[in-house]
């Protein structure tokens, strides 16, 4: 399919190829990391927010090897706005890291207001925190599985439509990537860890939450102590939910029947937050406090699999690792939704400005990181690690910016009428191929700098 490329930048080292052991004479790879709270306080919050269930964050981890630095950074957060993106740009080139060298990732937590205060600078003072412990060190990957994720569509039996729901026969990448960043005296420094799944767990309690990726890198940090920081990678999730997911189902439906008794049908509508349910209620209790008890249980799942990699599951380590960075930004034909409705049938749409989306490719040593700054369908991952030329790839989405183009569903699925598909601004047949040979573009060029 045709796409544009828009632009590319490149930061690369000038070393040869990567090694396990240091070639003599050679720099070590240094390594830091840092986690700064971004929790707001009861007073900060939005209208629809009761109060903080769980604290949030910004975790970084900063890497040099042979004056070339990169980043990898996430947010607990919904999305990463352009604007926010910008201004870590601007911090991290004050720190000497290019902006193609900058992996910036939101967890996409359901459960964070938009506009966090002083995020911008929370997130340049996790990375100036984390270049000041930088220390020799080294980086090993690793691959593991965690069965909590499902594929969300199905088609509903009583309606005969699509809607939301566990599909155990749909497309789901179970695997675990795992970057395991220590001292050379083995100390972990921070885990940076990969997995498609969307954190929406908690989003019915209208109360900030870090949601699963918050419990799994609490989990992971208490269990390996001394300060490392455990890094979340949010896995092309566009179309994976939780695999135990009922209380927020349960929850929904009460929140509809109450705004149906007021005379107002949100029942193919996502339901607002705020309204509707009464926490006094025996019945939404008992669900919230299971959905709490859900996300913990989970998170510790996913953080043990994250443990058990870095124990016995990493390939050798490296400690000469060449650093490469590039991005380029690929176009779509876009649409304009003229209906409405959640699900179950096709939209209507007319012309829609063209869709820019931004690919990153982040390379440390053998290690392959590709950014898309969307939420993508999980069998687009899945090709392009599959035809990717490093056995260590991982897709990171909602990276490095905003695209306008709401979910970004792979081809097949445009025959289907489920709530991303629809909303979609994407028109069908471009995004799919447009990412996935840019990504490879990308790799391509770092084996020729």
């Amino acid at each position: 399919m045709k796409y544009a490329i828009l632009a590319l930048v490149a930061g690369a080292t000038t070393l040869s190829a990567t090694s396990a052991l240091c070639a003599a004479g050679s720099e070590p790879l240094l390594a830091g990391a840092a986690k700064i709270e971004i929790t707001p306080t009861k007073a900060q919050l939005p209208k629809g927010y009761d109060g903080i269930n769980d604290p949030i964050y910004v975790r970084a981890a900063v890497l040099e090897h042979g004056g070339r630095k990169a980043a990898l950074v996430t947010v607990d957060i919904g999305g990463m706005p352009d604007t926010t993106w910008a201004a870590a740009v601007q911090g991290a080139q004050s720190l000497g890291i290019p902006s193609a060298n900058l992996m910036l990732t939101a967890t996409h937590s359901h459960s964070v207001p938009r506009g966090v205060p002083q995020l911008d600078e929370k997130i340049v003072a996790a990375l100036r925190e984390a270049a000041t412990k930088l220390q020799p060190a080294t980086i090993a990957y690793g691959q593991g599985v965690s069965y909590i994720n499902i594929n969300r569509n199905i088609i509903d039996p009583k309606t005969r439509r699509w809607w939301e729901g566990p599909n155990y026969e749909g497309p789901s990448d179970k695997t675990v990537a795992v970057v395991r960043i220590a001292s050379t005296s083995g100390q972990p420094i921070a885990v940076y860890y990969n997995y498609a799944v969307h954190a929406v767990v908690n989003g019915q309690l209208d109360q900030v939450s870090g949601d699963i990726p918050g419990a799994a890198s609490r989990y992971i940090e208490d269990s390996l102590g001394e300060g490392a920081v455990a890094i979340w990678s949010e896995g092309a999730a566009g179309d994976q939910n939780p695999i135990f997911f009922q209380q927020t189902y349960d929850l929904r439906n009460i929140r509809i029947a109450d705004y149906a008794k007021r005379g107002e049908d949100i029942s193919n509508a996502m339901p607002p937050g705020g309204q509707g349910l009464d926490r006094k209620d025996p019945q939404v209790a008992r669900l919230m406090a299971q959905q709490r008890q859900m996300v913990n249980t989970m998170g510790q799942m996913l953080g043990e699999e994250v443990l058990r990699v870095g124990r016995d599951g990493l390939d050798r380590p490296e400690v000469n690792p060449r650093i490469f960075g590039a991005s380029k930004t690929v176009t779509c034909p876009g649409r304009a939704r003229t209906d409405t409705g959640r699900a179950g049938y096709p939209g209507t749409y007319v012309d829609g400005p063209d869709v820019p989306i931004r690919l990153s490719l982040l390379k440390i040593g053998g290690i392959e990181i590709g950014g898309v700054n969307a939420e993508v369908f999980n069998p687009i991952a899945q090709r392009f690690k599959a035809r990717s030329g490093s056995s260590r790839t991982m897709m990171a989405t909602l990276t490095n910016g905003l695209a306008p183009s709401g979910y970004i569903p792979h081809d097949e699925a445009f025959g289907q009428n489920t709530f991303e598909v629809v909303s979609s601004r994407l028109k069908p047949g471009c995004a799919e191929t447009a990412i996935i040979e840019g990504l490879l573009d990308l790799e391509q060029a770092s084996e020729s700098n």
